[in-house]
């Protein structure tokens, strides 16, 4: 671990000192670290190499009465079985289901994922979440 020293205006300090006390940290470098780990994994997300390994967590909201949705979308997570850690499934009202897949693979492979599952007619709400693979 490397110790760092860090200037911030007073405004800046102020407000992490109560991101530390409303987060209850035990003190500002673990909210530091956190921050930076936040920062990391929205980078990866955003621009981070396609080959890289990350774990994705992909929310969504469907009609399960739309006409074969359900069982695409099934197909789509059977045609990519390897990077399926688990499903959850919830039933919503009585024409929406919310679906979250935890996925793990190369991130590119994961954003076609669920591109091909928010572009589904029918599906309307869809969220990915990407992290970089900590064993990886």
């Amino acid at each position: 671990m490397q110790r760092i020293t860090i200037s911030l205006e007073d405004e800046l300090a102020e407000a992490l000192d109560a991101h530390v006390a409303g987060k209850g940290y035990a003190n500002r470098s673990e909210a530091v670290r956190d921050l930076i780990r936040e920062m990391v994994a929205r980078e990866v997300a955003a621009t981070g190499d396609a080959a890289q390994t990350g774990i994705g967590v992909l929310s969504y909201i469907f009609d399960h009465e739309r006409r074969d949705l359900a069982r695409r979308l099934t197909h789509t997570h059977h045609d990519h079985h390897v990077m399926n850690l688990s499903t959850l499934h919830l039933h919503l009202d009585h024409h929406n289901c919310l679906e979250v897949a935890v996925l793990r693979g190369p991130v590119g492979e994961i954003r076609a994922v669920a591109d091909q599952v928010t572009a589904e007619r029918g599906v309307t709400f869809g969220d990915l979440r990407l992290v970089a693979d900590p064993a990886k």
